[in-house]
């Protein structure tokens, strides 16, 4: 396991392209990374299988927070073959969480900055947003948290970003699954209806 220290931020495209111009000339590129998930959100946790189609891998991870609730994500991670994603949702799905499941597509180009990667990311839900992250060990204490979390901030002021509060990340993600949930009841609804 391990603690992933990680903040958001949304903006519109110009500042998505000025941010990748700026991280292109000064950052290490990590390339490319998109990635096809489907999210489960759970009360206290998000369950996640990914392909990650840039990479030719996936994996299922477990991470025990959810957006909104603090920038710490102790999370576990499984490898699994990419022919084995249709499968994991399956078993997921057959579990009884198919109702609190996502799927997106999220276009992304890493970074390193600073001793912070940095996903600049676009999706469906999110419109064009990067992540801020630092990985810690798992032993890692409040100490080194709070470090990193300062880190991930003082590199979000040197590129202009305005990193999302927690209050406006759990605003964002509650707004998303509302919507989520009442176009799964209208698409439920129209597929049980009769046709006239």
């Amino acid at each position: 396991m391990a603690i992933e220290i990680e903040m958001r931020a949304r903006f519109d495209k110009d500042a998505y392209d000025q941010l990748i111009d700026r991280l292109t000339a000064e950052a290490e590129d990590l390339g490319c990374d998109d990635k096809s998930i489907f999210f489960y959100v759970l009360p206290d946790q998000l369950l996640k299988v990914t392909d990650n189609v840039a990479a030719g891998s996936a994996k299922v991870t477990l991470k025990a927070s959810r957006i909104g609730q603090g920038a710490a994500f102790p999370e576990t991670e499984i490898a699994i073959g990419r022919e084995d994603v249709p499968t994991a949702v399956r078993i997921f799905n057959a579990l009884g969480f198919e109702g609190t499941m996502h799927q997106a597509f999220n276009q992304r180009h890493n970074f390193r900055f600073r001793g912070v990667e940095i996903a600049v990311k676009w999706s469906e839900a999110w419109g064009h947003h990067a992540e801020f992250e630092v990985l810690l060990d798992e032993a890692a204490g409040a100490t080194a948290q709070k470090e990193a979390a300062a880190r991930i901030r003082n590199v979000a002021d040197e590129l202009g970003i305005r990193l999302m509060t927690e209050q406006e990340l759990a605003d964002f993600t509650a707004a998303f699954e509302a919507a989520e949930q009442e176009r799964k009841e209208r698409d439920a609804a129209a597929v049980a209806a009769p046709p006239s």
